[in-house]
């Protein structure tokens, strides 16, 4: 199985008063970003809100289909991503964090299998793999 996506930015002006816009190709987001949106929380979007929302929801989906494959068949699970930017030593700015937060309640499971399968979910989810920064997982398990 293969997919490919695409999104578009644009950036007129340069520098701090430079503003931007990105959209996917399906339209699910067409939004403004630029300084602004990233350091002053102006209203838009940025780079690692877009990270923090992919990291959530395909962590998510990877723990479904595990789940899924364990034989559970209902359950409500919640994840939030928290991306953190920071100055990088050599220089600019890094992402050196994602912390995701996991809420789930999911019949007839038990929290050590929960948990198994979400580590697995954390591990092989493919935005975890291309993040190069620490990944914790905190789980709140609701039986």
């Amino acid at each position: 199985m293969k997919t490919t996506n695409s999104a578009t930015a644009t950036y007129d002006g340069l520098g701090k008063s430079g503003k931007g816009h990105v959209k996917t190709k399906s339209g699910a987001l067409d939004h403004p970003y630029g300084f602004n949106t990233r350091f002053e929380d102006k209203p838009g979007t940025n780079p690692e809100e877009m990270i923090a929302a992919a990291h959530a929801s395909c962590f998510t989906m990877a723990l479904s289909i595990q789940l899924g494959n364990a034989g559970f068949e209902d359950g409500h699970l919640e994840t939030t991503a928290k991306v953190t930017l920071e100055d990088d030593p050599d220089g600019g700015f890094r992402i050196s964090k994602s912390a995701l937060t996991l809420t789930g309640k999911v019949a007839e499971a038990d929290q050590a299998k929960f948990e198994e399968l979400a580590k697995k979910a954390k591990e092989g989810c493919p935005i975890s793999k291309l993040l190069d920064c620490e990944i914790t997982l905190e789980t709140n398990f609701q039986g």
